[in-house]
């Protein structure tokens, strides 16, 4: 029948770049480096060391979950393939709803794994230490901030990774005064790097009694979490230390110690903290981290060969600064102004519906083709 002859066309011409996606993907030295990973797991005092084998495991994770997502495609080219014949040896019309799903599916997985080849920086593949700031503007710009970071975590659900809260500290009437999040997730960063600007919204205020439309930003920074031993000395003498007590909403306190810690960088100005720990230690810990990442995405920014050459880079957080907007009236609109890419299904965008801007940000970032401003 002439319409599973048309799927079997298709299918054939998506044959060969099923076939091209294990070489780009590097399947062979993925399933070379599991193979050692799994050998020396097998090795006796592997789990001795914890975090060693723990980063192993890790690892070998992903790299099985890599083979096996190519593997997967391929048995469901096989399925349609097989369908096609079936359902046209049989003249099974009915069939044809499932041929046309299945197709549909496989061509979406296959330009997800096209995607994921063009993660090819330096940091791609760490997980993401993400933060938001509401800007000026007070309850309006906060509750936004709060909107963003639902965004974020909805996001990370639908990815299938998990974060882990670092620093929130809830605004007196409604929203965020700021949010920091550990993103952990294979390529996190590569995904998520073209999220790092100021993003604005247009919308009726629900905080304005008059019910006008008001304009609010929020910046989203986005860096790389990066390991221990990363190339990135902080020394004591480099930051100062301050310690205080958290507190949530309205000023109450989470506990009555002095836990929360702020951390300065001397040489850039940069200041981090975190309170969501209960020791001071650990949030001394988390602030190290966020430092050691700010510090690493101004090299990547000025690409300075020297920590002491960086100098503190503040977002601007205001009118045309932005890197996308996000508008709710008087019509439905998310439009990313460096890519062009634009959707009017706003809701799906604030439940995290975000891999149109994702893949629009890495063609553009791997082609050089950025709209015109």
């Amino acid at each position: 029948m002439l319409q599973f002859d048309e799927y079997k066309v298709k299918l054939n011409n998506l044959k060969p770049s099923l076939d091209d996606l294990s070489q780009a993907l590097d399947l062979e030295s993925a399933r070379r480096e599991l193979e050692m990973l799994e050998s020396e797991s097998a090795s006796d005092g592997f789990w001795d060391d914890l975090e060693k084998s723990q980063k192993a495991t890790r690892r070998m994770n992903t790299l099985r979950g890599k083979l096996e997502s190519q593997q997967r495609r391929e048995r469901e080219w096989d399925d349609l393939f097989t369908l096609c014949e079936m359902g046209n040896e049989m003249e099974d019309t009915s069939l044809l709803p499932e041929l046309e799903e299945g197709v549909a599916k496989l061509e979406e997985e296959m330009e997800q794994a096209r995607l994921s080849t063009l993660l090819t920086g330096e940091y791609d593949s760490s997980n993401v230490i993400l933060t938001i700031h509401p800007g000026a503007g007070g309850t309006e710009a906060q509750d936004w901030a709060q909107m963003l970071y639902r965004m974020y975590t909805r996001w990370v659900e639908r990815k299938g990774f998990t974060y882990k809260i670092m620093d929130y500290q809830e605004a007196d009437e409604a929203g965020i005064k700021s949010a920091t999040i550990m993103i952990e997730g294979e390529n996190a960063y590569g995904y998520l790097r073209g999220e790092h600007g100021v993003h604005r919204l247009v919308r009726v205020s629900p905080f304005d009694a008059n019910a006008r439309r008001q304009t609010s930003f929020a910046s989203v920074e986005v860096m790389p979490d990066l390991p221990e031993d990363a190339d990135i000395e902080i020394k004591e003498e480099d930051y100062e230390m301050q310690v205080y007590r958290a507190s949530g909403a309205g000023g109450q306190h989470i506990n009555k110690t002095s836990s929360a810690v702020r951390l300065i960088h001397k040489a850039t100005g940069i200041v981090v903290a975190s309170q969501q720990e209960r020791s001071q230690f650990q949030n001394k810990d988390n602030c190290l981290k966020m430092l050691r990442a700010k510090l690493v995405e101004l090299q990547m920014q000025e690409k300075a060969e020297k920590i002491s050459d960086l100098k503190g880079v503040q977002l601007k957080i205001e009118w045309g600064s932005q890197i996308r907007s996000y508008v709710f009236m008087p019509y439905q609109m998310v439009k990313d102004l460096r890519t062009n890419f634009e959707t009017s299904n706003i809701n799906a965008v604030m439940d995290g519906d975000l891999d149109g801007f994702v893949n629009a940000y890495l063609k553009a970032a791997a082609t050089g083709n950025w709209a015109t401003k």
